[in-house]
Order: C-alpha cells, then structure tokens, then sequence
C-alpha cells in the first residue's frame, strides 16, 4: 500500500457544502480491475496497521474511533473483520449499536455512544453511532416519538440542531485527543437486492436474514437525502466522512485500510523514549538474567 493517501482522498469530505451523493459511484474501483491486486495491497495495509496500532497502544496518547454507517448488506461487518484482522485484540474495541433500550431511551441521544468512547492508546469502532439519530429517526419520525423529549423541543429544526450538536462534539472528542474518521459504505439498490436474494438462496446465510431489512428497501430514496444531509452538515477537516463505493467489497476493505492507516501515520507515532533510570533498570536486569 505505497499510495495510501491517493487512495483514500478521493473519498475524503472535509467540507459538505458542495457534497453530492450522486457524484461517488457505488461501483468505482479507481481503475483496479483486480480482486487479487487488491487482496495483496489490502495484506500490505494490514501489516502496517499492526505495526502502527502496537505504536498507539505503546505511546498511550491518541486514540482513533472508526464509525461506520451503511444501508443494510454494505458490508460494514465484513469491511471491520478483513480490516482489522491484524491487530492486537487488546487495543481494539467494537461496539454494534441496535435499536435504543428503554434506558438508552431514557438518556440524551448521544449518551449511549459517549460511554463507548475509546481509551487512550486504543481503536474504537462503531458499527452505526449516533448518526442513527439523523437517518433512521429521521425516515420514520414514530422513532422520534419514543424518545419522549419535551414537545417543544422537537422543531422543524431539530435536525439541523443535531448536527451542531454532532460537531461540537466532534470537535471536543478531537481536542481530547481521539482522531475521528467516518465511513459511510455507499452500495446501490441493485447490489443489495443482489446480497438479499444471496441470503434467502443460501442456507448457511439464513441467518443474515430479516425481513425488516428488506422492508426498508421502500425508504430508499428518504434514506440517501438522509445521509447526503449528514454528510454535508458534519463533514469537517478533524472528523471527515469516507463516502465509499460498497458494490465490490474488496476495494471497500482496501479503502477503509488506507483511510486507517493514513489517520494513524497523521499521528507521527513512535514508541516511548527510555529515560536514563529506565535504562540502568535495563542494564541490571540483563546482568541478573
């Protein structure tokens, strides 16, 4: 993976206000016509993941949080798994965030996610955030209801009141010292009647099945105004979207790797400096040994 950043920035919104969804092809591959080239940069990438991530967890001042947010059957799953498959799983966390519990409903929208923060020296991912609060509430305003806040808070405003809310928080996570990358794996409607009717066709896939999944399949297009919204409202140079083409899952997984990759080489990591007593300390154990 010699080319990490001009792999990645192509897909890199640090500024929304010119994004168009229409603009990324869900079936893009940058010219590799190749699963095999890809397999040996995305081995590549992997590597050096593990080499930057025991870095991270050695100098114990950054951490990185990974969110990605998809429609059903992108490949969020599978991207995280051949992704992270190299590193240490003491320095990972994953959290999947479902549909909110009754406590989760009882707290602020952002809380269940906030507790989730990762630790310094460590990766966190999110499969779905808060984001959720701006897409899946947004297309169906029932799921809004349930989240029984005061009626004269929810305004013809309170979504673009959430970004701010988002960002801010962006913002406040950055200056802590955690470097945020987003993801969001952009599939088309045909691909993901393609990976559904895999699902129903295959027994050992049965499992991957719901049949809510196919029924938001009608909000289609309510869902990608959501997500061109969000990511035109909360796109920043600290926390960027990734707005990548999901149609061919190995260039999905290679992007990812060299997005990851390139936020941790920004970090300019390096394993801590032994002082002069640590190094006495060192010296005696040898001798001891």
């Amino acid at each position: 993976m010699s080319d990490v950043r001009g792999l990645c920035l192509p897909y890199r919104v640090t500024e929304g206000s010119t994004f168009r969804l229409k603009d990324v092809k869900p079936h893009d591959t940058r010219g590799l016509a190749s699963p095999e080239e890809a397999g040996q940069q995305l081995k590549g990438g992997v590597e050096r993941l593990a080499q930057l991530q025991e870095m991270l967890y050695a100098q114990n001042r950054w951490a990185l949080l990974l969110i990605f947010q998809a429609m059903d059957a992108a490949g969020k799953d599978g991207t995280i798994k051949h992704v992270m498959s190299g590193i240490n799983p003491q320095g990972c966390q994953v959290f999947s965030f479902k549909s909110p519990t009754p406590e989760e409903l009882d707290h602020d929208f952002m809380w269940r996610t906030s507790r989730s923060l990762p630790e310094r020296g460590r990766i966190g991912i999110f499969n779905r955030s808060y984001y959720e609060e701006t897409l899946v509430v947004r297309v169906h305003p029932g799921a809004l209801g349930r989240q029984r806040l005061p009626a004269h808070l929810v305004t013809a405003n309170i979504w673009a009141e959430r970004f701010e809310d988002i960002r801010a928080f962006e913002r406040y996570a950055t200056r802590n010292g955690i470097a945020i990358r987003k993801f969001f794996l952009h599939v088309s409607p045909n691909e993901q009647r393609r990976r559904f009717e895999s699902r129903l066709n295959e027994a050992k896939k049965h499992w991957k099945f719901s049949s809510a999944d196919a029924q938001e399949r009608r909000y289609w297009h309510d869902y990608m105004a959501a997500y061109e919204d969000m990511i035109r409202n909360t796109s920043s140079p600290e926390a960027p979207w990734f707005v990548v083409p999901a149609n061919h899952k190995w260039f999905t997984r290679l992007v990812v790797a060299a997005a990851v990759v390139d936020a941790l080489e920004e970090m300019n990591l390096s394993f801590p400096a032994v002082d002069p007593a640590r190094r006495r300390q060192i010296a005696a154990a040898r001798r001891a040994l």
